[in-house]
């Protein structure tokens, strides 16, 4: 099956029913604006109970990248998702295989600036009203689409039990990302819809086209 984040984690239950269920990666926002910020040091105790199996991602927006490698270090972070205006020179002050940049597509300049980040992989999410991701919009799957085969591909946007097929068959991504989808509310997890998530992408026998993007680091 597909690889699955569940973003937006801010407590033990949803993190560990996430896991259950399946889930390749789990992201925590360490961005103090988004409704799902969580505190480094709540993070890490939430991350030291995962299986051993599921990634830690820690997601950043237009932080310094002293702070970034201090939170790195702190909650020994898997990768890092930069989620704001990083430029492509910032994001080689870190490893490229830890990165995750995501990028908000409007044309066909988004697409080629987005090919020349040397990272993990790209994450297509929207943008709007000032958010940073979070907006329950779907992201644009057509310009999204254009980066398959040129980078390792994320998608996230809007994504949620009722489009999720229309959207890996138009996308072909090799991961996706859910966060609101799955809410009862900002940082509050539904169980319910997250199994009704995974069980959909079990049904459909859905599965990436390459390597897998979400693994534990060597430490």
């Amino acid at each position: 099956m597909i690889q699955v984040k569940f973003c937006g984690i801010t407590n033990e239950e949803d993190a560990l029913c996430a896991a259950n269920f399946g889930a390749a990666a789990l992201g925590f926002i360490f961005y103090e604006a988004s409704p799902r910020y969580i505190e480094p040091s709540a993070a890490r105790k939430i991350m030291v109970k995962l299986p051993s199996r599921v990634a830690r991602v820690g997601v950043f927006v237009n932080e310094s990248a002293a702070e970034i490698k201090r939170v790195i270090k702190y909650c020994g972070l898997d990768f890092i998702q930069l989620h704001g205006d990083e430029t492509a020179l910032f994001c080689r002050k870190f490893p490229a295989t830890q990165i995750i940049k995501t990028v908000f597509l409007q044309n066909d300049e988004d697409v080629e600036k987005a090919c020349a980040y040397q990272v993990a992989a790209i994450l297509v999410d929207n943008r709007n009203k000032g958010l940073y991701g979070g907006t329950g919009t779907p992201a644009d799957w057509k310009l999204a689409r254009r980066l398959k085969g040129r980078k390792p591909l994320i998608l996230s946007g809007g994504l949620n039990g009722k489009n999720i097929r229309q959207a890996m068959e138009e996308v072909v991504p090799d991961a996706v990302d859910i966060n609101s989808g799955v809410e009862i509310s900002p940082g509050k997890k539904d169980p319910h819809k997250m199994a009704d998530f995974m069980r959909i992408l079990e049904k459909e026998k859905i599965v990436a086209q390459g390597e897998n993007l979400f693994s534990r680091r060597s430490r």
